[in-house]
C-alpha cells in the first residue's frame, strides 16, 4: 500500500530526527510535545509540526513577490538550506551574520523591507526578531521545545539544532509552496534531492589540486616544481649518494692532507695554502749586528 504524502513526510523526518527536543520545555512550546522520554528528551508531536508546515506554506504563497519574503539564518547549519529554499522559491536569502539596522535603518546600504520574515532559531536569530516588531513584519520560525517565542507569529515545532533536520524541515516547506503555486503536481515527486539542503563540512569538499590533476588526465606537478628539461637527467639531491659526487658526476679526488709544518710540495695547485713562505728580510736591511753599528 502506498503512502500519503503527509505519512512519507513524517517518516522522512522521523528519519532525519526532526521529532527530539532538548530536555527543557518552553510554557508555550508544551502544545506541541507528545510525551517525555526516559532520559528526559521532550518528543515533538510530528503530526502538529507538518500541519505547521501546511500553514506556514499558506502564507508564503499568499505574497504576490517571492522577493518580499526573507529567509534567514544565522546559525551554519541552517545556511545552506535558506540559500536553497531561496534558490528554489524566488525569496530573499540572508545567511550568516545579522547586521543590525537591516530591517530598520533606511539609511544602510542593506536595508530590506520585507512583508515576511522565516528563521531558523529564534534563540540565535533575535535580533531580526527584535527589528521586525518594531516594524510590524510577520515571521515564521522553526521552533524547539526550548525556544522563546515573544514576537514570533507561527511557530513550527521542530528540532532545528541538527543540520539533516533542518535539512528536511526547508525541503518539505519549499515542495510545500511549489505544489500550491501549481509550478509542481501534487502527485509528482520532486526531482531536487533532500541532500541539496543539508550542510557540508569543510573536509567533504575535495581537494582543488585534485580536481585539476583529474580534468588534465595526467600527473599534476606539485605547486611550485619544474618539470625536468627534455634530455636533462633529474638532477635532484640525493642523499645516499656518496661523498664526491656533484650533480651525478664523480668529483675529483681532493689532495691527500699535508702535516702540519711540512714544506709546501712542488706542483701544488694554487691556492691560499700554496703561498710562497716569507723569506729573511736579511738582504734589504742586512744583519742587525751591521745595522745596529751603523747607526
Amino acid at each position: 500500500m502506498a503512502l500519503s504524502q503527509k505519512e512519507s513526510d513524517i517518516q522522512l523526518m522521523l528519519a532525519a530526527s526532526c521529532h527530539l527536543g532538548t530536555k527543557n520545555c518552553d510554557y508555550q512550546m508544551e502544545r506541541y510535545v507528545y510525551r517525555r522520554r526516559l532520559d528526559g528528551i521532550y518528543v515533538i508531536n510530528l503530526g502538529k509540526t507538518w500541519e505547521k508546515l501546511q500553514l506556514a506554506a499558506r502564507i508564503i504563497v499568499a505574497i504576490e513577490n517571492p522577493q518580499d519574503i526573507v529567509v534567514q539564518s544565522a546559525r551554519p547549519y541552517g545556511q545552506r538550506a535558506v540559500l536553497k529554499f531561496a534558490q528554489y522559491t524566488g525569496a530573499k536569502a540572508l545567511a550568516g551574520r545579522h547586521t543590525p539596522g537591516t530591517f530598520t535603518n533606511q539609511i544602510q546600504k542593506n536595508f530590506e523591507e520585507p512583508r515576511l520574515l522565516l528563521l531558523t532559531d529564534p534563540r540565535t536569530d533575535h535580533q531580526p526578531i527584535k527589528e521586525s516588531a518594531y516594524v510590524n513584519i510577520p515571521t515564521i520560525a522553526f521552533c524547539d521545545t526550548d525556544s522563546p517565542l515573544p514576537y514570533v507569529d507561527v511557530a513550527i515545532p521542530a528540532n532545528n539544532k541538527a543540520k539533516h533536520s533542518i535539512g528536511v524541515l526547508y525541503w518539505i516547506l519549499a515542495r510545500m509552496v511549489l505544489q500550491m503555486r501549481s509550478t509542481l503536481l501534487p502527485d509528482q515527486p520532486w526531482d531536487v534531492m533532500v541532500d541539496l539542503f543539508f550542510y557540508r563540512e569543510p573536509e567533504e569538499t575535495k581537494d582543488p589540486t585534485e580536481e585539476e590533476a583529474a580534468d588534465y588526465g595526467g600527473d599534476a606537478q606539485p605547486y611550485g616544481q619544474l618539470p625536468a628539461p627534455g634530455g636533462v637527467p633529474d638532477q635532484s639531491w640525493d642523499e645516499s649518494a656518496p661523498a664526491g659526487t656533484v650533480f651525478g658526476q664523480d668529483a675529483p679526488a681532493a689532495p691527500a692532507a699535508d702535516e702540519w709544518g711540512a714544506a709546501p710540495t712542488a706542483g701544488a695547485a694554487d691556492g691560499w695554502d700554496a703561498a710562497p713562505a716569507p723569506q729573511a728580510q736579511q738582504a734589504q736591511f742586512g744583519n742587525a749586528d751591521q745595522f745596529g753599528a751603523q747607526y
